[in-house]
């Protein structure tokens, strides 16, 4: 099983975000059960540093992930780019097999089933476990607003790619 990791923000102190953590816990949790788990979070350095991928490996392996089954993925800036460089990790690793998982928020997970769909790669999505919300009520309803152009334009943008032959 491959389970990809789409990143979050870092606090100015290079630690997870809650956003961050609960994308990370989301793949644990997919992960428990399952032998020979390979985790590919990504994400490159946003605002603060480190890279996404970079704290969400250390947050895998404090959880007791051995470092040999994580892959970092960071060049991915954005949604668009990230699923572009996953499917490419996803399809150059046949070896490894199983379904491909999907660890992600819930308001973003749509796009990020589409575009990966959408460059070869079917994923599923991991359960995302009920938890009480940390934000107010605008926030949650600005990332669920954001996510209403954002899916048509990258799910424009992909299609175009592929079409192209720039995967």
């Amino acid at each position: 099983m491959t389970i990809l990791i789409f990143g979050a923000a870092v606090r100015p102190d290079g630690k997870p975000s809650v956003t961050l953590r609960r994308r990370v816990e989301t793949a644990l949790a997919c992960a428990k059960g399952h032998q020979e788990v390979r985790f590919i979070p990504t994400g490159a350095i946003g605002r603060h540093g480190p890279s996404e991928a970079s704290v969400m490996a250390d947050y895998l392996m404090k959880s007791g992930i051995p470092g040999e089954q994580i892959q970092l993925e960071e060049t991915g800036s954005d949604t668009l780019s990230s699923s572009r460089a996953l499917a490419r990790l996803v399809r150059e690793e046949t070896a490894c097999g199983g379904p491909v998982m999907l660890a992600t928020s819930g308001y973003h997970l749509p796009r990020c089933l589409i575009l990966p769909w959408i460059f070869g790669v079917a994923a599923q999505p991991c359960r995302l476990p009920r938890v009480p919300p940390s934000a107010t009520w605008w926030q949650r309803w600005y990332w669920r607003l954001r996510e209403v152009p954002a899916l048509p334009y990258d799910a424009t943008l992909a299609l175009w790619l592929r079409l192209t032959g720039r995967l």
